[in-house]
């Protein structure tokens, strides 16, 4: 910590001159500043180059042990806050998305290159995909990083609270309302606002949204002027909004307001080559917060982990991974870390990806026996042994139903020639 003091009551231009060289080779020295008098002016002068603080004379011991610790607390949080935002600008680097999917790669491109200007985004794709994170990665990579982000869904709250959430009303404007609240828009005002599930939103609140688009103003419900609000739009939806523009119950030109650019993230099951990938990840980070050592994965295991169709997408997969770390007691994971349904429905789904609405006996024969024949790792022995029979009665099903150890099981709705045995 610097110090510096005058003898003939304001800071001298030397003391100000001394203070402008150690900020320039370290601006993150504190600085405090001493006189015998005060002077407002030099005082904020002092304040403006980037002293900590400003002390006069005649003091007391205490006052200057205060003023110290004051100033080393400030700096402190300075670093903290300069730490966060570095590990925040880490977190939600684009490198941090992981894929090694091609279409993925022009996403973050893209994204890298939109992230840079103002323009409204409109992110698309199915649930757990991983459009919050996309959207924040854009947020953190953008001019607006040190301003707000926030993020609200649209569909997880009723028109009349969504509406004062987002634009804020005035106190009185309706029961309730015992005081004025800003609201949303507000809140982020110079940074971004996150808008998942555009979708769900009402023609009222898309109402109220094309004109904040348009106006940049908000005005909250009671109020009859607007307030500026410079925030950042960015959307998000996994619904079909062509179809919704076509019924009507979405509003077109707000559908072309905010589909300036859009980014439509493609589902888990088109990305296989992405599954080993990021199963690594969830692992590793999985086993970080349970305090363990990091655990690998079976190759029986990622046979199956590449075979199921993730419905949920990235956040299946890594519910299912943190389960599997948490439960296993093993340092690898296996096919017995795993949900059931996993195996099961790959034994039952048909090459259309479509179950039959009325299975067959053989069908659901033939779906237990490729179950348990995963769930055992293929050891047929003792899959005939849970199955309740001999081992040649097990080879001729394998050889019947054409099952691959791989996963290539024929459809349920072809059921093979002759009868079950």
């Amino acid at each position: 910590m610097k110090w510096t003091r005058s003898r003939t009551g304001a800071v001298p231009r030397a003391s100000l001159e001394l203070l402008d060289k150690i900020k320039e080779k370290s601006p993150d020295t504190p600085f405090l500043v001493m006189t015998a008098f005060a002077s407002v002016d030099t005082a904020i002068e002092a304040l403006k180059k980037g002293a900590s603080d400003y002390i006069t004379k005649p003091f007391k011991i205490d006052e200057i042990k205060l003023a110290i610790q004051n100033t080393l607390e400030q700096s402190e949080l300075k670093s903290e806050n300069r730490a966060l935002k570095a590990r925040l600008s880490e977190t939600y680097s684009f490198d941090h998305i992981l894929s090694a999917d091609p279409r993925m790669a022009d996403i973050k491109r893209m994204a890298t290159q939109v992230a840079a200007t103002d323009a409204t985004i409109m992110i698309r794709g199915e649930s757990g995909t991983g459009k919050d994170l996309l959207a924040s990665a854009i947020h953190q990579n953008s001019p607006r990083s040190g301003k707000p982000y926030i993020t609200v869904n649209c569909g997880a709250l009723p028109e009349t609270l969504l509406e004062s959430e987002l634009f804020g009303h005035v106190k009185g404007s309706f029961t309730g309302a015992i005081r004025d609240h800003d609201g949303l828009f507000r809140a982020a005002d110079g940074g971004t606002l996150f808008l998942d599930e555009i979708a769900e939103t009402t023609p009222a609140i898309q109402v109220k949204l094309l004109r904040v688009l348009e106006d940049k103003n908000v005005t909250p419900i009671g109020a009859t002027t607007g307030r500026p609000a410079d925030v950042r739009l960015i959307a998000a939806t996994n619904a079909d909004l062509e179809a919704a523009v076509q019924s009507g119950r979405f509003r077109a030109d707000l559908y072309y307001r905010l589909n300036v650019i859009q980014i439509v993230v493609p589902p888990l099951r088109e990305r296989p080559e992405d599954i080993e990938l990021l199963s690594t990840h969830f692992i590793e980070r999985s086993c970080e917060r349970a305090g363990c050592a990091t655990k690998k994965l079976s190759q029986a295991a990622l046979d199956l982990l590449k075979r199921y169709r993730w419905p949920g997408n990235v956040r299946e997969l890594q519910n299912v991974i943190e389960r599997a770390v948490v439960l296993s007691k093993k340092p690898a994971l296996d096919l017995a870390d795993f949900p059931d349904k996993l195996s099961l429905e790959q034994a039952v789904t048909p090459a259309s990806n479509e179950l039959p609405s009325t299975p067959t006996l053989e069908s659901i024969e033939k779906a237990y026996i490729y179950w348990v024949l995963n769930q055992t790792e293929w050891q047929k022995s003792k899959a005939a042994q849970i199955l309740g029979i001999d081992n040649s009665t097990l080879y001729r099903k394998i050889s019947k139903y054409k099952f691959d150890q791989r996963g290539a099981v024929p459809s349920p709705e072809k059921p093979a020639d002759g009868p079950a045995t």
